[in-house]
């Protein structure tokens, strides 16, 4: 049913929460899994931030300790990186992967109506290829 499940990671402990959920996902179905990290570039007018997500060897650093993790579980993974704007780039990933589905936390922003401009979460399941798990 689910052949191939995209994990977007980050540093967030919702994240970490959803890692039960994919690892149970995964080893029901027997599924290819990718894991993505989204290298997010500020605004070109924004102030330099110390986003720990706009560092290509922080990414890089929590997909290899996310690899370890499931292959502790007994499951292989794959690893991406990109850069973009993380909405965006889940769905264009989950597209040319052809994910069945997506899972990912959850921060509750969406949840009002002032925060589901402004969530990831919600822009996913707005555009997204395939169906999205979300994990409170």
């Amino acid at each position: 049913m689910f052949k191939t499940v995209l994990f977007p990671i980050d540093q967030s402990r919702e994240t970490r929460e959803a890692a039960d959920v994919v690892t149970n996902v995964v080893k029901k179905y027997s599924s290819r899994l990718v894991l993505l990290s989204v290298v997010e570039e500020p605004p070109p007018d924004a102030p330099s931030a110390d986003d720990p997500m706009g560092s290509p060897e922080v990414v890089a650093k929590l997909l290899e300790n996310a690899q370890s993790l499931f292959s502790g579980q007994g499951i292989q993974s794959e690893i991406l990186e990109r850069r973009g704007k993380p909405a965006f780039t889940i769905c264009d990933v989950a597209d040319e992967i052809g994910a069945d589905l997506i899972i990912m936390g959850c921060r509750g922003l969406g949840l009002t109506e002032e925060g589901a401009d402004d969530s990831v979460t919600s822009r996913v399941i707005n555009l997204s290829p395939c169906p999205v798990l979300i994990v409170p």
